[in-house]
C-alpha cells in the first residue's frame, strides 16, 4: 500500500529543513507602521504650539513643511477635529509630507495600505499618497463618514526590501496649515489567490481585502483603478470615479465569512472581474445583496452584469441586517467574461444624512451549468 506523508509531516520537514540551512519564512506583514497611530508625539521643546519644529522631531517619521501635531477635540478658530482611532493626528499644511522608510518587505509582493484620512477646511483638499516610482491623488473633499471616520486602502509592488511611503498634500490653500488629517496608517500584505474549488470566481466572498482597524472602522474606501493599480480587494477591480466600500464582520453585519462589500458610489461606481470560460457554454452567477446593520433604509438596487446578460434585484432595507439571495444564468460569448455590479442609486443613513451608505454585496459564485 502506498503511503502519502500528512500535510503536517510535510509542514514539519519544510521547517527543519528551514531551519537547518539558516533560513526562516517571514509571516505575512500585516501591523501598523512605526508609530503608526502618532500616540508618540514630538517632545515638546519641538513643538511652536501645534507645529512640528525639525524633520526628524515625529518619532519614526520624517517631516516637511507645515506639519502640525494634533490632539482630536475643539481647536482654536472653531474648529473641531475628529480622531475616532486614537488620541493624536498630524495635519499636513501646504505642501507638507509625512514620510517613513518601511522595511522587511518582499521585493515584488503586493502590500496595502490602510490609513484614516479626512479634510479639515471647506476648501478642496488632495492626499498623495506615493513609493518610489509610483503615487496617486486622492480626492477626500466627499466625505463619506460624518464623525470623521474615513478610512483608504491604496496598494502598490515593493520594489525593493525597504520602501519609502509618502503622504502629502500638494494644495495650495489661503490659510497655510489647512490639509488633510491623518490618524492612523498600517500595511499589510496582498497573498497571492487561489481558486475556490466549485467556484470560478477569485475571493467571492472578498475574505482577502486590506488590514482593518481593530478598535474602529467605519468600513475601508477602495479606490478606482486609474487611481489604484494594485487592487487592496484581490481579484476585483474597482470601475468608474468613486470608491467601493470593504466592511468587516466585527463593525458591520455582513451576510457570511469575515468581510463583504457596500456599494458607496451609486451610478459612479461598479466592482468588476474578468473570469476565464468557455465560448458558448452556459454559466450561473450567484450571489447576496443585503443590508450592513448600520441604519442605511430604503428601497436598494443592486444590478449584475455578466457577458451580455444583465439583472436588476431590489430589496428594501430597514438597516437591521436583512439579505437575500440572487443568480443570473448566462452564456459565455468568448474566452474572457466580465461580471460586475453596481447600484444606481445613492443613500444615506435615516437619522444621519452625512453617512453615505449603500447595498452589500457577498457571496459572489459562477458555476458552469450541466
Amino acid at each position: 500500500m502506498a503511503y502519502y506523508p500528512t500535510l503536517s509531516f510535510l509542514f514539519i520537514f519544510i521547517l527543519c529543513n528551514s531551519l537547518a540551512s539558516g533560513t526562516t519564512v517571514a509571516p505575512p506583514v500585516d501591523r501598523l507602521l512605526e508609530n503608526g497611530n502618532f500616540e508618540v508625539g514630538p517632545k515638546p521643546s519641538n513643538l511652536n504650539k501645534t507645529v512640528i519644529i525639525g524633520k526628524h522631531s515625529l518619532p519614526k517619521w520624517e517631516i516637511t513643511g507645515i506639519v502640525e501635531y494634533v490632539s482630536g477635540g475643539p481647536q482654536p478658530g472653531g474648529f473641531y477635529f475628529a480622531v475616532p482611532r486614537g488620541v493624536h493626528a498630524v495635519r499636513l499644511g501646504n505642501e507638507a509630507s509625512v514620510s517613513q522608510y518601511v522595511r522587511n518587505l518582499k521585493p515584488g509582493a503586493v502590500y496595502s495600505l490602510t490609513f484614516g484620512a479626512t479634510r479639515t477646511c471647506a476648501q478642496d483638499e488632495v492626499l498623495r499618497v506615493s513609493v518610489p516610482g509610483m503615487s496617486s491623488d486622492l480626492p477626500i473633499q466627499t466625505l463619506y463618514s460624518s464623525d470623521g471616520g474615513d478610512t483608504y486602502a491604496w496598494s502598490f509592488r515593493a520594489s525593493s526590501s525597504v520602501v519609502k511611503v509618502t503622504f502629502h498634500n500638494p494644495g495650495m490653500q489661503e490659510d497655510p496649515t489647512c490639509g488633510p488629517l491623518l490618524d492612523a496608517i498600517a500595511i499589510k500584505e496582498m497573498l497571492p489567490l487561489k481558486f475556490t474549488r466549485g467556484n470560478l470566481v477569485k475571493n467571492g466572498g472578498f475574505e482577502t481585502g486590506p488590514h482593518v482597524f481593530k478598535n474602529y472602522s467605519t468600513g475601508i474606501l477602495v479606490l478606482p483603478q486609474r487611481q489604484d493599480k494594485y487592487s487592496p480587494i484581490p481579484g476585483w477591480i474597482v470601475e468608474h470615479i468613486k470608491p467601493v466600500k470593504y466592511i468587516d464582520s466585527k463593525h458591520f453585519n455582513v451576510p457570511s465569512g469575515l468581510a463583504a462589500i457596500e456599494l458607496v458610489g451609486g451610478r459612479e461606481t461598479s466592482i468588476a472581474q474578468i473570469l476565464r470560460t468557455s465560448t458558448n457554454k452556459w454559466y450561473n452567477l450567484s450571489f447576496t445583496i443585503g443590508d450592513a446593520k448600520n441604519g442605511c433604509n430604503g428601497t436598494m438596487t443592486v444590478e449584475a452584469f455578466a457577458g451580455r446578460k444583465s439583472t436588476k434585484i431590489q430589496f428594501t432595507s430597514q438597516g437591521k441586517g436583512h439579505f437575500k439571495n440572487a443568480s443570473l444564468r448566462f452564456q459565455a460569448v468568448s474566452e474572457r467574461t466580465r461580471i460586475a455590479f453596481y447600484s444606481p442609486f445613492y443613500h444615506t443613513r435615516l437619522y444621519d444624512f452625512g453617512h453615505i451608505c449603500g447595498p452589500v454585496l457577498d457571496n459572489v459564485k459562477v458555476v458552469p451549468v450541466a
